[in-house]
């Protein structure tokens, strides 16, 4: 469901204590996408962690995923989530989302994309693969 803007959100602060509904939102205009399955997730691998996430992207609206050179059918429109890799291991990371049940990978070389889309991997960039192989 599309909030128009993330203050509208009716955020369960006690079900994902560790995000807020701005950091999920469009960076362009506060859209925001309300998944509460995608959010869950979010926080399992959280929990799983026991360390901060830094989100880089979630929710797009359609002119800022163009902007920024989005996929045209790009999951970002609805709900993803760009996890910074800095300060995690990549193997660790990878393994708590998959626990947490996210199906599709983008390996990046300062981030991992993670989404409840089909289940498929790809990798950024010749230096995104490197990283990535064999872990998505």
């Amino acid at each position: 469901m599309i909030i128009r803007h993330h203050s509208q959100a009716e955020w369960d602060h006690g079900r994902w204590p560790n995000f807020t509904p701005q950091e999920l939102a469009c960076r362009h205009c506060g859209e925001l996408y309300f998944d509460p399955a995608a959010f869950d997730a979010l926080q399992t691998v959280r929990l799983i962690l026991g360390r901060p996430l830094r989100i880089f992207s979630g929710h797009r609206c359609i002119i800022h995923n163009a902007n920024v050179g989005g996929a045209p059918l790009s999951e970002h429109k609805r709900i993803a989530f760009d996890i910074a890799t800095a300060g995690h291991d990549r193997q660790t990371l990878v393994a708590a989302c998959r626990q947490a049940g996210f199906t599709g990978f983008g390996g990046y070389t300062t981030f991992l994309h993670v989404d409840l889309g089909r289940p498929r991997r790809w990798y950024g960039n010749a230096t995104g693969r490197q990283v990535w192989t064999g872990l998505v």
